[in-house]
């Protein structure tokens, strides 16, 4: 079992940047792929961004981020973060991050641990 806290949700104008955290505790962090998600009111939830669970290069991004928002993870600091930049209004939802089993996994039941989630909100 792996408990996970996201942080780092705020209001921010169009064209800012974020960086939001996910922290985990429980079991060893370093052996489950990671994953951020969004949802938006009214909408499914949405793959963002996931992680092999070594790190490194080998990461995969929705077509509506890539270029802009940085999935990376500190396995010695059990942290996995989210760098956004050049964000837009419609990157406003509830972003959640995920650890599953399944490498660059896209879809939210291959994904076994949630955490709440943190609000982001980008003002035009």
């Amino acid at each position: 079992q792996v408990q996970l806290v996201e942080s780092g949700g705020t209001l921010v104008q169009t064209g800012g940047s974020l960086r939001l955290s996910c922290a985990a505790s429980g079991r060893t962090f370093s052996s489950y792929a990671m994953g951020w998600f969004r949802q938006a009111p009214g909408k499914e939830r949405e793959f963002v961004a996931a992680i092999r669970w070594s790190g490194g290069s080998r990461t995969y991004y929705a077509d509506s981020v890539k270029g802009r928002f940085t999935i990376s993870r500190d396995n010695a600091k059990n942290t996995m973060y989210l760098q956004m930049n050049g964000l837009k209004p419609e990157d406003t939802a509830v972003y959640y991050c995920a650890a599953g089993v399944i490498n660059l996994a896209t879809t939210p039941r291959e994904y076994d641990y949630w955490g709440q989630g943190t609000q982001v909100t980008v003002s035009s």
